[in-house]
């Protein structure tokens, strides 16, 4: 079959279509098809004109991406540009759908562009560790200036169609059918002069302090980009088109992607890309979900309008489901009547909607929920509080209704046991701000319909959610592999460490915060109510150092306790000056605090290297992660390392805490982690899951090969 076929339309007009879906991606047979189809249009003395289009309202999406793990064969992408716009027929590119990375390099490519108003366009190989090197960094900033190439290529953000046009990257945007309008096009521009077509051929466009703007660009993505190659190698490869000739420009673009090509940043991001695809489909029980009947929710309720109560019914209204929003108390309802509409309309602003396309009635009472086909609780993270409201849900709503609960880790079970129908009560664990962040863990309870998993599963798609289903534990999977990561920080403090030493050093690995200034913005009572929950404070007495028989460090107790709760009350890990204050600064009575609590304990300060931080935090973090895999908490390590992306600032160009172990090396991760637990013995977090060991004695596989390795080993144990 081809993937690109060629017709002749009205004897003048040669028509290119690709042929390759769903994006019609730039394989080795759409650009064998291309190479053929712009041949034969050469040859053909009556064909004046040239157009190309994407199958099926596409135009295209890009490289194929599964083509990057092999050496590449077929016709190389830039020749065949190259090819098409030295053509003496002019070359229109009809943009429907998506022209997205190469597909946007192949549209700069042809002499004219014509986009649908729904189009989006863009240049998002950055997010793939890679830059565009078809001629995209030197094409773009010739044709729409050095700044806004800067912006576009540094950030890979999309664009629509009418950005395009104001940006003069597309000549004209229809809401007819933009095939139509450029083939019209295409026969209206013969004859004309096609080298001020030729973007190869024009000078950039650059502003006068070109080295000035470069170098702040430089200095934006090293900040942002928290140690990310690809941002880095784009502004060299803009520089380049700035102060070169076009011919020297696509050279250095070839040499900055060969760097960046074969990195392990750019594994990575392209193991990030895939794993969003991965983690869709499978329960952590092994099941799938995605073949079962789903429920389609137009109606829903929120019960308790907090900070993430809020949030969640304006992602829920976003996504065009009317919401019943319910909170009992008279303050907390009212400050929701006014700051949720607020927040509604600049979504709504964010996404280009005029109108937000979901409806919000709010009430102080559980009866006016009887009607709704999901209910998601979001109060206070107290299991009885919870258990009630689940019961009296149980006896107001009508039977099949959808009850699930936000909770960051108490027990769906529980929850589960207080309704009539536990195959109906699932988690839907959201992030703050929950409008926002797109990260959402799916509670499977023990008793959880694979429908109402679906169900929960779809509507976080629908809400624009990265959504995983996950397993019904203390924490699930991401607040339970947190512990043992903000519990080794701890013990770090307690043994000589900073909080400013600690955080730079994550920091540094790339985390957007470290542990404790993230724990001053999220509140450091947060965590206390969790700890006092579980029986682990002894709040007025003089603190023991270990807990249910193991090692304990009471420093966040004891903060909270002297009413350090961070940024909300000013003071914390940090200090934070001023009304309002966000800028985190080193407080001498937290280094003083440590100072006495170490003299009390009589615990020596030593200096603790960088190296001995990461390795502690992470791979303590990372070592839970293999235990839930082992406990089957989580489907595979893409589940784990998708939440960790996504909810936890884990920076994307490391992968995620299971793949970054698989590039450290398994055995090293297993070597420091017995090393570590010999010195601290009282750690049960350090000591090394038998996973991993049956991982490393089993050659210490690639992560790709976990999912089917722990599938084997699990039935091999039940043998």
């Amino acid at each position: 079959m081809k993937m690109a076929t060629y017709s002749v339309l009205s004897g003048s007009v040669a028509l290119i279509t690709l042929q390759n879906p769903p994006v019609n991606a730039l394989s080795e047979a759409v650009r064998t098809g291309i190479t053929d189809a712009v041949q034969r249009t050469l040859k053909d003395p009556q064909v004046t004109s040239v157009v190309i289009c994407g199958q099926n309202g596409r135009f295209c999406g890009g490289a194929d991406i599964r083509e990057f793990a092999g050496p590449m064969s077929g016709p190389p992408l830039v020749p065949m540009i190259h090819a098409l716009e030295a053509m003496e027929k002019p070359v229109v590119a009809a943009i429907e759908g998506l022209a997205l990375g190469g597909g946007l390099e192949l549209a700069l490519g042809c002499h004219y562009r014509i986009a649908h108003s729904q189009a989006l366009l863009g240049l998002p190989e950055v997010t793939l560790g890679l830059l565009p090197a078809a001629g995209g960094s030197q094409r773009l900033p010739r044709l729409i200036g050095l700044p806004a190439a800067l912006d576009l290529i540094t950030t890979g953000r999309h664009i629509s169609a009418s950005e395009a046009l104001k940006l003069g990257i597309v000549d004209q945007v229809t809401d007819d059918n933009a095939l139509k309008m450029a083939v019209e096009f295409a026969r209206s521009v013969v004859g004309q002069p096609l080298g001020p077509r030729r973007l190869s051929t024009r000078p950039c466009h650059s502003p006068p302090d070109v080295d000035s703007v470069l170098d702040q660009a430089l200095a934006q993505v090293w900040q942002r980009g928290r140690g990310a190659l690809a941002p880095v190698a784009c502004v060299g490869a803009l520089r380049a088109a700035a102060t070169l000739p076009y011919a020297q420009g696509m050279e250095k673009e070839r040499e900055l992607m060969a760097t960046l090509f074969n990195s392990g940043q750019a594994r990575a991001l392209q193991y990030a890309f895939f794993s969003q695809r991965v983690v869709g489909k499978w329960q952590p029980s092994g099941a799938r979900w995605d073949n079962s009947t789903t429920r389609t929710i137009r109606k829903a309720a929120v019960i308790g309008l907090g900070t993430m109560g809020r949030g969640i019914v304006v992602a829920l209204a976003l996504a065009g489901v009317s919401v019943v929003a319910v909170e009992s108390q008279e303050k907390q309802l009212a400050a929701a009547r006014q700051m949720v509409p607020e927040m509604l309309q600049r979504g709504a602003g964010r996404r280009g909607l005029d109108t937000p396309p979901g409806v919000i009635s709010f009430s102080s009472g559980l009866e006016d929920v009887s009607e709704v086909e999901l209910v998601i609780e979001a109060v206070f993270e107290d299991m009885a509080l919870k258990r009630r409201i689940f019961s009296r849900l149980a006896t107001v709503c009508r039977p099949g209704t959808v009850l699930c609960s936000n909770t960051s880790g108490l027990d769906i079970d529980q929850l589960a046991e207080a309704t009539q129908n536990p195959a109906l009560v699932v988690g839907m664990h959201f992030f703050a701000p929950a409008h926002v962040m797109k990260l959402l863990e799916v509670v499977c309870g023990p008793r959880s319909s694979p429908e109402a998993v679906a169900t929960a599963m779809v509507l976080g798609k629908r809400m624009g959610k990265v959504s995983v289903a996950v397993g019904n534990c203390p924490g699930f999977v991401g607040n339970r592999m947190l512990k043992p990561y903000m519990e080794q920080a701890n013990f770090l403090l307690e043994e000589g460490a900073t909080p400013q030493q600690v955080d730079e050093a994550l920091e540094g690995f790339g985390f957007p915060m470290g542990v404790f200034r993230m724990s001053d913005l999220s509140g450091l009572d947060v965590g206390w109510r969790v700890r006092k929950e579980a029986g682990l404070t002894e709040q007025g007495v003089e603190p023991t150092r270990m807990r249910q028989g193991q090692r304990y460090s009471p420093l966040p107790d004891q903060m909270c306790e002297g009413g350090r709760l961070g940024q909300k009350t000013g003071r914390g890990w940090y200090r934070y000056d001023g009304p309002g204050g966000r800028v985190a600064r080193s407080d001498p009575w937290v280094q003083n605090f440590l100072e006495t609590y170490r003299a009390r304990h009589g615990l020596v300060p030593r200096r603790i290297a960088t190296e001995e931080i990461l390795e502690r935090c992470l791979y303590a973090l990372t070592n839970e992660g293999f235990n839930i895999l082992q406990d089957g908490v989580a489907a595979g390590p893409e589940d784990i390392d998708v939440i960790y992306v996504f909810g936890y600032g884990w920076p994307r160009h490391r992968g995620g805490p299971m793949f970054h172990a698989g590039q450290v090396g398994l055995a090293r991760v297993l070597e420091k982690l017995e090393h570590y637990q010999h010195s601290h013995p009282d750690v049960p977090h350090l000591k090394p899951s038998s996973l991993l060991r049956r991982l490393v004695a089993a050659g210490s596989p690639p992560v790709q090969k976990w999912r089917e390795f722990i599938s084997k080993d699990r039935v091999h144990s039940q043998l």
